[in-house]
């Protein structure tokens, strides 16, 4: 019999849906799996449907194999997605036993890390951003690694959403409420935005 834990996150979303589209380019996930936590952000080329199925394709993917590292959860969506308009995106794992997260980005869905600690360093980290699209063109992987504690909290944002978004962040704030904030402060309102918003709660090291 499986033991429940307790959350090892919390998290919010907040979607904009362009007017006339019928649904979402931009989807998100938060799966748990023995090992830790799989947070992503994924924008799916263009607006509505066929930018739905791009973004709900890559999101069932990295469901389905969210064990494997996050490099190589990236390449399986490239080849998965090479019949598609592809996706950007960007996607973080949790090592809660550990206390360690590695994150990586392909195109311009933002990450910022905000500490809620920042006695041994800088209170806000930015993911770097590798150009490219997720189904069409690749570039050279490599996640970056970086400790974490409990009340960290991890902020990604497609591109609806203006970068200027990170000035305004706080480790201690709602999540729902933080991803409705910013959207609603900083959505651009002509393209489908999506804000993620996870805080971790059960980190152990």
């Amino acid at each position: 019999m499986e033991t429940i834990k307790a959350p090892m996150v919390e998290y919010g979303v907040a979607k904009f849906v362009l007017p006339g589209q019928g649904e979402s380019g931009d989807q998100h996930l938060v799966c748990c799996n023995r090992n830790g936590i799989l947070v992503a952000a994924i924008d799916g080329i263009g607006h509505g449907e066929a930018a739905a199925n791009a973004a709900g394709a890559a999101a069932a993917l990295l469901r389905s194999c969210a064990d494997e590292p996050i490099i190589s959860l990236v390449e399986r969506c490239h080849e998965k997605l090479r019949a598609t308009r592809g996706v950007v995106l960007s996607l973080a794992f949790i090592d809660p036993e550990h206390g360690m997260m590695t994150w990586l980005g392909v195109g311009n869905v933002q990450g910022v890390l905000m500490r809620a600690d920042a006695k041994n360093g800088n209170a806000q980290e930015s993911l770097l951003l590798r150009a490219g699209v997720v189904g069409s063109q690749l570039p050279a992987l490599q996640g970056s690694v970086l400790p974490i504690a409990k009340g960290d909290t991890l902020f990604l944002a497609t591109d609806g959403v203006r970068s200027d978004f990170s000035v305004a962040l706080s480790a201690r704030e709602n999540p729902q409420r933080a991803a409705e904030r910013i959207l609603e402060h900083y959505g651009s309102g002509n393209d489908d935005a999506l804000v993620l918003v996870t805080r971790l709660t059960g980190i152990n090291a």
